[in-house]
């Protein structure tokens, strides 16, 4: 049986963000502003191929991941990383009192932020998918954390980082107890992605209480060209 985990972008995108979801077929996607995740059904089958090309548009680098099966012809594999998924296995969730919460007004700090720590995909409107924390010093925003994916059930914690002017503090650790918090306070189970050769992430976030769950992958590939479906975008 079929794990709401084991394709959760299609679970957040017919479930908890279907607000969010641009849909061509059987295949979603966020808006390109908010998240470069994407979802295939789990069995997609050529006309799934034709209108995953069609909403990326001609020669489009699509980003496929959690998908592991074989690419149509025409399309090419342009990035491919070995990736984890883990999941709350008895995390110490906790309140941090310096930890405060991040909006839309604070998106510039957060993107600075990402862009000198390079923790994964962070947009101008990742800060909707759910509650992103922060701590400040002097006024500055030095260390985030958040929540991406939201399968039913479940919540991703994301965009994990910290300045590296005050690495080895344990902020990092902190964040991620916070938002573990939030977290279970909805009834919900934390989880969260990271490449398989991040092996002190992995640590990190074993010794906090996460089990792997299962492999993946991370990987892009790129559209075929030319186009010959057209047929529209619905947006739901």
């Amino acid at each position: 049986m079929s794990h709401v985990l084991d394709n959760p972008a299609l679970a957040s995108l017919t479930g908890p963000h279907a607000h969010f979801a641009e849909r061509r077929g059987r295949v979603l996607r966020y808006p390109a502003d908010v998240s470069p995740w994407l979802a295939l059904p789990d069995d997609p089958g050529p006309d799934d191929w034709a209108d995953l090309a069609a909403l990326a548009g001609p020669g489009a680098e699509v980003p496929l991941a959690g998908y592991c099966g074989e690419l149509p012809a025409g399309w090419d594999v342009t990035f491919h990383v070995d990736g984890v998924q883990l999941v709350d296995d008895g995390i110490a969730a906790a309140p941090d009192p310096e930890a405060v919460r991040l909006g839309a007004a604070d998106v510039p700090e957060m993107l600075d932020l990402v862009e000198r720590t390079r923790p994964g995909p962070f947009l101008p409107r990742t800060v909707e998918l759910g509650t992103y924390l922060g701590i400040r010093r002097d006024g500055a925003l030095i260390a985030m954390a958040g929540e991406r994916l939201h399968p039913p059930g479940w919540t991703e914690i994301s965009a994990v980082c910290t300045d590296p002017a005050f690495r080895g503090e344990g902020l990092a650790t902190r964040l991620i107890l916070a938002v573990a918090h939030g977290i279970r306070e909805r009834g919900e189970n934390p989880f969260l992605h990271t490449g398989a050769g991040n092996t002190n992430a992995i640590r990190l976030y074993e010794s906090l209480g996460f089990r792997l769950r299962r492999t993946t992958a991370f990987l892009a590939a790129r559209a075929p060209e030319p186009l010959t479906d057209e047929r529209e975008l619905a947006t739901s």
